[in-house]
């Protein structure tokens, strides 16, 4: 190979690297221009909204985007945008005014679904501004507000009927002393069922408000749990079930004395109202790693593994014949979840169809009682 062949190659060589390197920088300064349409300036302010906020260019990318943007799965670091974002950012251009709506995001690994709220506004012919904000938990308030009205006027009208019904029953045997004496005592029950109901309804209104209405002081769970037992045992004698509390040691927590004596009672009720005449549900106080847990255990029905899940939700029944029967409303374990997370706890259950239900209530230990 001669002199001027090497030399040929290798002028061939360095002008071609040359070229890749120019259309390199070429390309890399065309993606950096929606960027430098930003000013540094500006990007700080966006950084400190509390909402997602991206400017958006007009080849569909982020030319600048803060950090919640980009948590609301808006868009992403490298500049790319959700396309339902950029689809309303055309419409927002092509419309010359701002267009709202509402985009579905799947976040994660586990693909958890958000809600989000998004405005976009024209800018320039070149740039719109988008503001985002998550509607998820607003939304999901949303649907439990209306489900709860319609539950609410449902559960309401079965004892406001059987009012009126037995009431016309009595006017039309007035001249019968037994039988008036028995509706008499029928419209009484279905009097103190209407009464439960309004009670719990308002007591749940209250528990799942925006505003905390625990009022936290120094309480021992330990003689909560026996006051709750004392109250529950009238009835359950008269059941013909036997009530035994097993507290060895103090476990002291912050917390609202009458709404944890409320929270263990509904479980206990719960645990009378679904064992047979005979059984014994014995109530267990403990206290591990920082938690007071209270334990109420029942010999009763069981509760089916599908239905486990639904068990908390308002008005929720597993044998609502057998819970009508007892007076049930189907919002005690309701109130006991919502009591759990006004004082930072939890409520769960474990049971077995024949064998029985363990519900333990779960709160954190107070100051020194958490380390011990």
């Amino acid at each position: 190979m001669t002199r001027d062949v090497v030399l040929a190659l290798v002028l061939g060589v360095l002008v071609g690297g040359g070229a890749v390197a120019v259309v390199g920088r070429i390309r890399r300064r065309r993606e950096t221009v929606p960027h430098n349409l930003v000013s540094h300036r500006t990007r700080r302010v966006l950084g400190l909204l509390q909402a997602g906020a991206i400017v958006v260019a007009r080849d569909r990318r982020a030319a600048a985007s803060n950090t919640v943007a980009i948590s609301l799965g808006l868009s992403r670091p490298d500049g790319a945008l959700l396309p339902e974002v950029a689809d309303l950012a055309e419409r927002a251009w092509g419309a010359e005014d701002a267009i709202e709506g509402e985009v579905t995001v799947h976040r994660g690994v586990l693909g958890t679904m958000s809600m989000v709220h998004v405005r976009v506004t024209p800018i320039d012919d070149s740039l719109a501004l988008v503001i985002g904000n998550d509607r998820t938990e607003q939304r999901a308030a949303e649907v439990a507000r209306r489900e709860f009205a319609v539950n609410v006027s449902h559960e309401l009208k079965t004892p406001v009927g059987a009012l009126v019904l037995l009431s016309e029953t009595v006017e039309g045997v007035a001249d019968d002393p037994d039988t008036v004496r028995e509706f008499a005592a029928k419209i009484g029950k279905e009097a103190r069922r209407l009464s439960k109901l309004i009670q719990e309804i308002i007591e749940i209104s209250r528990l799942q408000g925006t505003e905390t209405v625990v009022e936290k002081r120094n309480v021992d769970l330990a003689v909560v749990a026996r006051e709750a037992a004392d109250a529950a045992r009238l009835v359950a004698q008269a059941r013909g079930i036997d009530i035994t509390v097993a507290a060895g040691a103090t476990a002291p927590v912050l917390g609202d004395r009458d709404l944890l004596v409320m929270a263990i009672r509904n479980l206990i009720d719960n645990a009378v109202a679904y064992s047979d005449s005979g059984r014994r549900v014995t109530v267990s106080v403990g206290r591990d790693a920082g938690v007071a847990a209270v334990s109420v255990i029942d010999q009763g029905i069981g509760i089916p593994e599908s239905e486990q899940e639904r068990i908390f939700e308002r008005f929720y029944r597993t044998d609502p014949a057998r819970s009508r029967a007892t007076g049930g409303t189907g919002l005690g374990l309701s109130i006991v979840k919502h009591i759990a997370a006004q004082h930072d706890g939890d409520v769960g259950v474990w049971s077995k169809p024949g064998v029985g239900s363990t519900f333990t209530l779960r709160i954190p230990l107070r100051g020194k009682g958490a380390a011990s």
